[in-house]
């Protein structure tokens, strides 16, 4: 019995130094993972789960410089941004024509003597239907759309909107020949983005792209008729003679406006050009096809005072801005709602000064404080046909009258 006993404690000594070399030798084998170790518990947050030794070692591993990004560039060595540019210029340039006008004048022996203009346009339709700035074909004999160097046919004037310097042509062609345009938006076009100009400038060099940015929103501008155009688009993409009436485009390919004028004391670019907006298009482009014209919505205001904070006080009125209505036309939508103009005339100072009328104060509960500013709401809000809710002030007392906007007379 005793040798057995002395048997099993040899062996239990024996198995218990095994058992100590063996963890000597891992408590050895794991110092090189201490700070591992230490780093593994530092990234630890409650609740979440240990990083695995690759995921720490990227972490605490910084990116050699050799190793960040570069731009990709293709076979032709073309970056992204090129690549879209080239792709725009290739999709829309068959779009966009070259327009030559003819005009006949007299010199200065009052001979008749041919003048000729030019300008740009696009493609809107396989029917051959082309935009293009009304004051390129303004009092024009005749017009001519070139396509390129293959195709040149005489134009038609289908409509046109002087006030916004639009026009739209026609030409008879193959409609396997016409390629049309993208129209995109620009109710949500933001200052920076890119914007590329297709058109020929100057009438001598056909289809030519240059790219800027938008500048500016909502920029206003005047019209052929000397009125203002408002919600213009600024760029800085080189636009001169010639290439008004071309497209203006986002780096998708969509038209965004339809380039009309530039600011430069020479004439010629100098980084400031303008563009009627594409959504002013579509609103004009359903009664141009079908009527030739737009009709702009209208209440009948003849004549009426911008009330100002100086007039307010003179003439006592109850409020500090609005419209002093003065004369109305006859049969207008004002007149028929039962609005009233001037009732009497008084001299204040060395002037004559119309009163007693009703003071306009807002349309549809949106403010108005001037002629223009009226002529901007009902233009972009409204139509022919509308009923709005005119909100004017008598004798001291609100009134709130309803109009159906008829027809501007043209």
């Amino acid at each position: 019995m005793r040798r057995l006993v002395s048997v099993c404690n040899r062996r239990r000594r024996l198995l218990t130094g095994a058992l100590l070399l063996l963890v000597g030798v891992l408590v050895a084998g794991c110092n090189t993972a201490l700070p591992l170790r230490l780093v593994t518990e530092s990234l630890r947050t409650p609740d979440v789960a240990t990083p695995d030794t690759e995921t720490v070692a990227s972490v605490a591993t910084p990116v050699p410089e050799t190793a960040l990004p570069i731009p990709l560039v293709d076979a032709a060595g073309l970056d992204f941004f090129e690549r879209r540019v080239v792709g725009v210029y290739e999709r829309v340039a068959p779009s966009v024509v070259s327009i030559t006008t003819r005009t006949l004048r007299r010199d200065f022996f009052f001979n008749v003597v041919p003048q000729e203009g030019a300008g740009s346009g696009f493609v809107l339709d396989r029917d051959g239907h082309i935009l293009t700035n009304y004051h390129v074909i303004q009092g024009v004999e005749s017009i001519e759309v070139s396509f390129g160097d293959q195709l040149t046919a005489p134009a038609t004037v289908v409509g046109v909107d002087r006030r916004n310097d639009v026009a739209m042509l026609k030409v008879n062609v193959d409609p396997a020949l016409l390629q049309p345009v993208t129209l995109g938006s620009s109710s949500d076009l933001r200052v920076g983005q890119w914007a590329i100009a297709i058109g020929n400038p100057f009438g001598q060099f056909g289809r030519t792209l240059t790219t800027g940015v938008i500048s500016a929103l909502d920029r206003t501008i005047e019209g052929p008729d000397n009125r203002t155009i408002t919600g213009i688009i600024q760029t800085d993409a080189a636009i001169n003679k010639g290439n008004s009436g071309g497209p203006l485009l986002d780096s998708s390919g969509r038209v965004i406006g339809i380039t009309s004028a530039i600011f430069s004391p020479t004439g010629t670019s100098a980084g400031v050009g303008f563009a009627v907006p594409v959504d002013t298009l579509k609103r004009l482009l359903p009664d141009l096809l079908t009527l030739g014209r737009y009709r702009h919505p209208w209440l009948g205001i003849r004549y009426a005072y911008n009330v100002t904070p100086g007039l307010a006080e003179v003439l006592k009125l109850p409020v500090q801005e609005g419209l002093l209505l003065v004369q109305l036309y006859d049969g207008s939508p004002l007149l028929e709602a039962g609005v009233r103009g001037a009732q009497r005339q008084e001299i204040i100072g060395a002037q004559r000064v119309y009163t007693g009328g009703d003071l306009l104060t807002a349309v549809n509960g949106q403010k108005v404080s001037s002629i223009a500013e009226l002529e901007t709401l009902l233009e972009s809000n409204h139509r022919v046909g509308d009923v709005v809710t005119i909100s004017i002030i008598r004798d001291g007392r609100t009134l709130e009258l309803e109009a159906t906007l008829a027809e501007e007379p043209h």
